[in-house]
């Protein structure tokens, strides 16, 4: 009883944080205008109207801070949920989708696409779901020929991240019209995010949610380990393979948006299975709460810090990730030295 009302607690909060992380996303910028233009602009909809303040805010609005904060959600859940998926199929808490190469293949699949396809955002988002896909299954093979342990899968995933990435930068270097900004896609940011990726990359997150709540019964038995989820029917190969698939539909979708953000896929599944134990469908939900919450924090921050120029997104995420990848990696030597 006592767990169900902390768990009701934690739900509440989420909520909450969601909504006002939200509301000061869209209602926090670098241009001067009201709030109060700006919630009225909200209420007429994406009507332009005639007068000049009016008009500035609702261009402002549904133009530029409405996509952005939609790309922060959805890049805050697609990346959490990847993580949480890769960590508890492959049974490592220290993966994450930008930590195994996921992001790094998507990211050099995107700018492939961006000298290839110029302005075409719907085969942005397929490369990137290849790319993406493809990162996977180089380390997941790589790592089964070294034995498939957890801390071959990290290394495997750390070489094939830096040769995505070498190839990443060979092309800003050479090509820089393949990317609009180079440094925010690099390090990962928000600042170009346009309507049409969003609108690409929806069917990617709506088939990466879709398959998550399906293999959700099935992905609470990995817990039990390889043979007793076996012998309770489940068949752990393809299981785990579709989890993998699911996981990079999710971060190749938030790639394409938002560039090379990394550490969200780390944080927040951990904070998340600390805060309410190891129920899948449960974290799944938290996930969807405080992925896209966090995200959007770090969005703001990064906005506002030096005001009015803004930093990417992603320089904030690794100040926060990298001191908490090694303290998680800490914590799990003190445990096995236990």
């Amino acid at each position: 009883m006592q767990d169900r009302k902390r768990l009701r607690t934690i739900y509440i909060i989420g909520i909450l944080l969601l909504i006002v992380m939200f509301a000061l996303s869209i209602l926090t910028g670098n241009r001067d205008v009201s709030s109060s233009d700006l919630f009225r602009a909200l209420l007429r909809g994406s009507v332009i109207p005639e007068e000049k303040e009016a008009r500035l805010a609702s261009v402002i609005l549904w133009q530029v801070r409405m996509p952005r904060a939609a790309a922060c959600l959805l890049s805050g859940l697609g990346l959490s949920i990847s993580g949480l998926l890769l960590q508890v199929s492959l049974n490592n808490s220290l993966l994450a989708p930008g930590i195994i190469g996921i992001n790094s293949g998507a990211g050099f699949f995107v700018l492939i696409a961006g000298i290839l396809f110029p302005g075409a955002a719907y085969i942005r988002s397929a490369f990137s779901f290849f790319g993406a896909f493809l990162a996977a299954m180089i380390v997941v093979f790589l790592a089964s020929k070294a034995g498939l342990s957890k801390t071959t899968l990290i290394l495997a995933g750390v070489a094939v991240s830096y040769l995505f990435t070498a190839g990443s930068d060979a092309i800003i270097t050479f090509r820089p019209d393949s990317v609009a900004d180079k440094v925010g896609f690099s390090l990962g940011g928000f600042s170009s995010v346009s309507s049409a990726s969003l609108r690409f990359s929806l069917p990617l997150f709506a088939a990466g949610l879709i398959l998550t709540a399906v293999l959700a019964p099935g992905v609470d038995l990995f817990l039990l380990g390889d043979e007793s989820a076996e012998g309770l029917g489940l068949p752990v190969r393809m299981w785990r393979f579709l989890c993998i698939l699911s996981a990079t539909l999710l971060a190749g979708a938030s790639v394409s948006l938002c560039g090379l953000l990394g550490f969200v896929g780390l944080i927040i599944p951990n904070l998340v299975r600390l805060a309410s134990g190891n129920h899948f469908r449960t974290n799944i939900v938290l996930c969807l709460l405080y992925g896209p919450a966090f995200l959007m924090l770090c969005d703001l921050i990064a906005r506002q810090m030096f005001y009015p120029y803004e930093l990417p997104a992603g320089l904030i995420l690794s100040v926060i990730g990298v001191p908490f990848f090694l303290s998680v990696l800490l914590r799990r030597k003190k445990k096995l030295s236990l």
